[in-house]
Order: C-alpha cells, then sequence, then structure tokens
C-alpha cells in the first residue's frame, strides 16, 4: 500500500509541475489568469437547459469549471459545470479566432473559465453554446480525482469537502435540500407567530442537556466557560420574560464520541410556545417534519435504508411503559416505584445498572433502550418518560413519577425531545440537585447547577412547551443518507499526521 501510495504521490507531483509551467507560460505571455477579476456571467447552465426555447440562438455568458473535453481537430466539445449544473460547450478556430483556440487546447480539466456564445441544439439534441468568446479565469493546479470519474474515498470526501462538490453533483444536491429543509422549518414556525431569536454559543454554565461539554478559557476574566450542549435554558428565560413564542436555529458542541449518528459539533433546532404542552409540541413537530419533507423532495414520503416512511399520515403515539409491554411483556406501570422488582428484573434480563441509577424510572428507560428502540421504524412518539431522566419536565398529574416529555423516533433513531416545560422553581431546584447527586457519583453528563434560571422560574414562567430537533439528522432522513457527515459540510475529523 506504502508503495502505490508513494507512487500516486510521484504521480500527482508530475502534474502538479506541467501544470506550474504551464502557468509560467502564461504569465509570461501576459496572460496571468489570476489578475483576472470578474467575468459577467448572464444565465446558468439549468436556466439554459430548462427553458431551451426561450435562449435558442440567444447570446449568453456562462463560467465555470471545465470537467470534460474532446478536441476533434479545428473543433472540440467541452464540459462546464457551474453552480446549477452542466452544459456542453462547442468551441471551435473560427468560432473564438485562432489564437484563442489554440490557447484553449492547452487549458486543462479543471480549470474555470468563462465563455460568450449563442445557445443552440447539436445533431445528437445535445443543449449547447457556441462560443465565440472564451477565457481562462483561473487556472486548476491540482488534477481533478481519478480523472474525473468521482471521489469515492470517505476520508478524503469530507477532509476536501470542495473537490467532493466539484466532482459528485448528487453531494451538491443534498446540501442544496439541507438549505430548503432549513428554510422550511422556519416557515413553519414563522408563520404560526414564532420569532427567531440568538443565544450565547459560551456559558459559564453547561445546561438544558444531559451532555459533556467543551470546556475553554476566557482570559480577561479568568474564568472557564463551556460551549453550549443546548439552547433549553436560554429560551426558557425568554419565556419569562414575555416572548411567547421563540426559536433558535443553531450550532450546539458536545464533547462527546463520533459515529453515523454524532458529531460533536451539530445543528439543532429548539422551539419553545407559552400555553400549550407536550402534545401541542406534537403537532408542531409533525408539521415541521412534513413541510420539510415536501419542501426537500415535493413529496412526503421517503425512503431510508430501504424503507419506506410515510410522514403524510398522524405519528404514532405510545408510552414508554406501553411500547416497552408490547415488546418484553413486562408491564412497569403494574410495579410503578418498585425499585427492587425492577432492579431484580434488569438483573434476569442482564440490563446494566449504572450508579446512582437503581430506581424504577431509570431501569424502564433501559429496558426501552435495550429492547424497543430498535423496532420502531414508522414516525413514532414515545411519551410520559420517568420523572429521573427529565430532570427540565412537569411532572404528570396523575402519575408524578412519569412527566409530559415524548421523544419521535423513526428507523430506530431520536429525532425530536420535547416537554410541557417544568415552571415549578422548588420542584426544579429539587431536580438539579439529584442531578448534582448524579456527577458526585461520577455522570460528568449530568445537568449543572443553574441558580439564575430558577430565579427566573421565581418571577414565573406560564404553562410552556418545548421541543428540540436535529436538523442534521432530519437531513439524513430526508435526502437518504446514513452517515451525519454525509450532511454537515464540514464534519469532525481526526487530524492527519
Amino acid at each position: 500500500m506504502a508503495d502505490v501510495t508513494n507512487m500516486q504521490n510521484q504521480d500527482l507531483n508530475e502534474l502538479l509541475k506541467v501544470r506550474l509551467d504551464k502557468l509560467s507560460a502564461l504569465k509570461e505571455s501576459g496572460k496571468d489568469p489570476f489578475v483576472k477579476t470578474k467575468f459577467d456571467v448572464t444565465n446558468s447552465a439549468k436556466e439554459i437547459k430548462d427553458d431551451f426555447d426561450s435562449f435558442d440562438q440567444k447570446t449568453v455568458s456562462v463560467a465555470g469549471r471545465m470537467i470534460s473535453r474532446r478536441i476533434m481537430g479545428k473543433a472540440s466539445f467541452a464540459g462546464l459545470r457551474d453552480g446549477d449544473g452542466d452544459i456542453q460547450l462547442y468551441v471551435s478556430r473560427d468560432g473564438v479566432g485562432e489564437e484563442d483556440y489554440a490557447s484553449f487546447k492547452k487549458w486543462d480539466i479543471g480549470d474555470i473559465i468563462g465563455v460568450t456564445g449563442y445557445v443552440f441544439k447539436t445533431k445528437t439534441g445535445e443543449i449547447s453554446v457556441h462560443a465565440e468568446k472564451i477565457e481562462l479565469l483561473t487556472k486548476s493546479l491540482i488534477p481533478l480525482p481519478e480523472k474525473f470519474h468521482g471521489l469515492k474515498d470517505t476520508d478524503t470526501r469530507y477532509r476536501q469537502r470542495y473537490v467532493d462538490l466539484i466532482v459528485n453533483p448528487e453531494v451538491r444536491e443534498t446540501f442544496v435540500k439541507r438549505s430548503k429543509i432549513i428554510k422550511s422549518v422556519r416557515k413553519t414556525l414563522d408563520d404560526v407567530g414564532y420569532l427567531e431569536v440568538e443565544t450565547p454559543v459560551l456559558n459559564t454554565i453547561a445546561g438544558g442537556a444531559t451532555a459533556r461539554p467543551f470546556v475553554t478559557h476566557h482570559n480577561s476574566l479568568d474564568i472557564d466557560m463551556y460551549m453550549r450542549i443546548a439552547t433549553e435554558l436560554p429560551l426558557k428565560r425568554l419565556i419569562v420574560g414575555g416572548m411567547d413564542r421563540v426559536y433558535e436555529i443553531g450550532r450546539i458542541f458536545r464533547n462527546e464520541g463520533m459515529d453515523t449518528k454524532h458529531n460533536p459539533e451539530f445543528t439543532s433546532i429548539e422551539f419553545y410556545e407559552a400555553y400549550t404542552d407536550y402534545k401541542g409540541m406534537m403537532d408542531r413537530t409533525e408539521a415541521i417534519i412534513r413541510n420539510a419533507a415536501l419542501a426537500a423532495n415535493d413529496s412526503y414520503k421517503v425512503s431510508f435504508k430501504g424503507v419506506d416512511i410515510d410522514l403524510e399520515k398522524p405519528f404514532a403515539r405510545k408510552t414508554m411503559a406501553q411500547a416497552v409491554l408490547d415488546v418484553t411483556g413486562i408491564d412497569f406501570e403494574s410495579f410503578a416505584e418498585d425499585n427492587e422488582k425492577a432492579i431484580a428484573l434488569a438483573k434476569e434480563k442482564h440490563i446494566e445498572i449504572e450508579n446512582g441509577k437503581e430506581t424504577w424510572g431509570d431501569i424502564l428507560v433501559s429496558f426501552f433502550d435495550a429492547f424497543v428502540e430498535e423496532t420502531l421504524e414508522q414516525p413514532t412518539f414515545i411519551m410520559d418518560y420517568p420523572v429521573e431522566v427529565s430532570p427540565l419536565t412537569k411532572r404528570k398529574p396523575d402519575k408524578p413519577y412519569l412527566t409530559e416529555r415524548f421523544e419521535l423516533f423513526i428507523m430506530g433513531t431520536e429525532y425530536g425531545n420535547a416537554y410541557s416545560e417544568l415552571n415549578d422553581p422548588i420542584d426544579q431546584l429539587e431536580r438539579f440537585k439529584h442531578q448534582l447527586m448524579l456527577r458526585e457519583c461520577g455522570d460528568d453528563e449530568a445537568n449543572m447547577l443553574d441558580d439564575d434560571f430558577v430565579t427566573a422560574l421565581k418571577y414565573g414562567m406560564p404553562p410552556t412547551g418545548g421541543c428540540g430537533i436535529g436538523i442534521d439528522r432530519l437531513v439524513m432522513l430526508l435526502t437518504g443518507n446514513e452517515s451525519i457527515r454525509d450532511v454537515i459540510l464540514f464534519p469532525t475529523m481526526k487530524p492527519i499526521d
């Protein structure tokens, strides 16, 4: 393998030298391609191809990267790729002049060029631009990979996303859809009176989620600070302040492992609405996902990992205890809050119990994680989580050992997390204290005590529903990508030595 790599590097160095020699020759002849400051583009490849009848015989100016070329003596065909698609160029000595045609033949695949000419169809029916003027706008010094047959190595694709975008049009389409999805999410909430806001990325307390934070240091204040692990607590402060419907789409940072579903920095949306509850959040969540699917794919149905997912019909709703009963036959509700029986069942089913989590509620969640989660293919809201795992959630009035919380599962993956928000400051303080106990037991993902948030609640927060949705996972679902790295333009990568 090392010998192959060395040969590839030698070949690349030789090609680079050839292109550098060409660049030197251009500069010596007064045609430095890096001097050019602008080129007036009138139309894109997609515009021309989508409406040929309007452009037939019309003069246009297009620009982009030369991705192919076929020289045939006095005339040549070339492929040009711009930000919207590809279009064929017909370049001839009679059309652009002998000098420019001779120069064109010396250019390389990957060079960025500008072309002015008229639109026509070839004898084979290919929509093309008949070049009347052609310019080299930027010289490409490194050849495109694999003679432009595509960049397949995923490590290289993620590290050099710019090359990935050049040679793999389907990758660009994924990120076009990502933009449409985010626009749709915003519109869904804006249309019902939500206000988009911004909250701090740097905080003195890492709160709002069960996660390990990144720690940094503020030199001027000489204090450690945390990159946010959630936007929840600042947004709920705004609800206290009378901003009744707020949301934020932003980057979240969690110092945890990486796999196909997790990246240390990711994008989420959290939205909070006064005077509603977690059932109201279910309705909002369905609308957000349904509208995003339509925006990205013009359809409410998607295929993921070979399974057809129907996002149009109402999502299923099931309590966590019922879901566990359906799969395992164990009715946790029949022995609610009986820690000893729950521990015995966990041992019987070989469920590991973490230190400090020897409770009925924690063990119910462990059973769900072990036996149920992966079985949930079609969209399903799992409701009524135990209070032990929901430190920011309002209790169910008739079952105070449970909370009004749901998570949305599709294809065995969590896509959203929502609460009827806890607004009792006394209860909230006790929940924070329980989280501190877990931290003392070694759980460095447990919540920190946020005194100021408790103070905010003491001023009074109305009944509120709140929800968080992972944008990256939603994009994965709606674009059919199975790795989070395929939907983040610049995923976190281990440095190359």
